[in-house]
């Protein structure tokens, strides 16, 4: 390979039904790719093809190589012949362009005229980043929705602390652990223990006793986001036991 030339990708596909209506080969396209990228300076550093494979997401063999090679920056550019031979996912589509993005990888495709090399073409780049940016806060917005919804219904999000354990997805007692969270409330409350000896004894970290000892899922809640809602699980500690601890770890300047 000539060392001063910039190495390309060619990335091809086709399936069954592309071949059998259209006549739509892996070869007309690798030539078409090769001949594109050349014209352009380009050297070609290795052609992908994936025969046979649907565009419905990315799992196939050889755009999973292909992808990883990207990463890696083993070449500086992607040629495909059409944005459906990549992907029909709209969303892998604008998500994987904006990760080459971050790989600083170019991406062409040459029927759609979308490359990055002109001034054009990295304004089309950025309005592809802009959506992917987009669609992650959507689909972050939609995770937090979910959550909300489901602690506000009293569901349980997180793993069980201790004294608790997940069955069928729902919180219930361990009847041991339990016992065990009632004895270091009680021993908190009525001894003068420090809160490292405390920890020391039931095998825990100082900070593993504070937060078991404000926990309000002793108590029948669900916490998320800083909101608290009834929970769907059996409490374990009583509201008035809970309280004398939240009081002692204040006076002692436990916030």
């Amino acid at each position: 390979m000539t060392q001063n030339k910039p190495l390309a990708a060619i990335y091809i596909r086709v399936s069954t039904q592309d071949q059998a209506q259209h006549g739509f080969s892996l070869d007309a396209q690798e030539d078409s790719l090769q001949n594109y990228a050349k014209a352009l300076g380009y050297e070609i550093f290795k052609i992908y093809r994936d025969e046979g494979k649907s565009a419905k997401d990315l799992n196939r063999p050889e755009m999973i190589n292909l992808l990883r090679d990207a990463e890696e920056r083993k070449f500086q550019a992607i040629f495909i012949y059409k944005l459906d031979r990549f992907s029909r996912s709209l969303k892998d589509l604008i998500l994987t362009i904006d990760r080459l993005k971050e790989w600083r990888i170019d991406f062409i495709s040459m029927q759609d005229k979308i490359e990055t090399a002109s001034a054009s073409g990295k304004l089309m780049f950025q309005i592809i980043g802009a959506f992917a940016e987009f669609e992650r806060n959507i689909i972050g917005d939609r995770t937090t929705f979910g959550m909300q919804k489901k602690a506000k219904d009293g569901g349980f999000i997180t793993k069980a602390p201790k004294g608790y354990k997940m069955v069928n997805k729902k919180l219930v007692p361990h009847t041991e652990q339990a016992e065990e969270v009632k004895q270091i409330f009680q021993e908190f409350i009525n001894s003068e223990i420090s809160l490292t000896k405390l920890a020391k004894k039931y095998g825990m970290t100082t900070a593993g006793i504070k937060k078991l000892l404000k926990n309000t899922t002793y108590l029948g809640k669900v916490k998320f986001a800083k909101q608290e809602s009834e929970g769907q699980h059996e409490p374990i500690i009583d509201k008035q036991l809970f309280d004398q601890a939240k009081n002692k770890l204040i006076n002692a300047g436990f916030k």
